[in-house]
């Protein structure tokens, strides 16, 4: 059964925003907890921490952790010409992969069997923060585990954004 969700980033990349269904509403809370690190904790209504996601010690790997901090899975990029790929191992349900054509706004999560598990898409215009919508296919993974592998995603995104732009030019 398909579930939709919507969540966004902030434009500083810290503080909550809401997490709401397809009937607008809050079915939960995206914490960014700071906007010197990409870490974000996923929290029930009234604020309970469900999961949490964040890069490890030097590593561009996005590991997504439950409330006991029992690792979940891990999501990393795969190298790919003309299109984004990632690949989300969730630990004993599978590897899932992530993909979107180049420069799309769209993205397509398959389960190893290469079924539609989810797609999501970035909603936002450019000047204003990462907004998504999410929409979930998949009984294996939970929809707040999907919602800390998207802005894995994005956070990978943007630190690799980052890190091209303070690269010396080349010459």
């Amino acid at each position: 059964m398909k579930k939709t969700v919507y969540f966004s980033d902030n434009f500083f990349s810290s503080g909550e925003t809401e997490i709401f269904n397809e009937n607008q509403k809050i079915i939960g809370k995206l914490d960014l907890r700071s906007a010197f690190s990409a870490a974000v904790d996923i929290k029930t209504p009234d604020g309970k921490i469900i999961l949490s996601g964040s890069f490890g010690f030097f590593s561009n790997k996005w590991y997504i952790k439950d409330h006991e901090e029992k690792e979940l899975g891990e999501l990393r990029e795969r190298f790919a010409f003309f299109k984004s790929i990632y690949e989300y191992k969730a630990h004993g349900r599978g590897i899932y992969r992530l993909e979107s054509p180049a420069f799309s706004r769209e993205y397509t999560l398959f389960d190893e069997n290469d079924e539609l598990a989810a797609e999501f898409k970035r909603t936002d215009s450019f000047f204003e923060s990462a907004a998504f919508e999410l929409s979930d296919y998949t009984t294996d993974l939970e929809t707040e585990e999907l919602v800390a592998v998207v802005m894995g995603m994005n956070a990978i995104q943007k630190r690799r954004s980052s890190q091209n732009s303070t690269a010396p030019p080349a010459t």
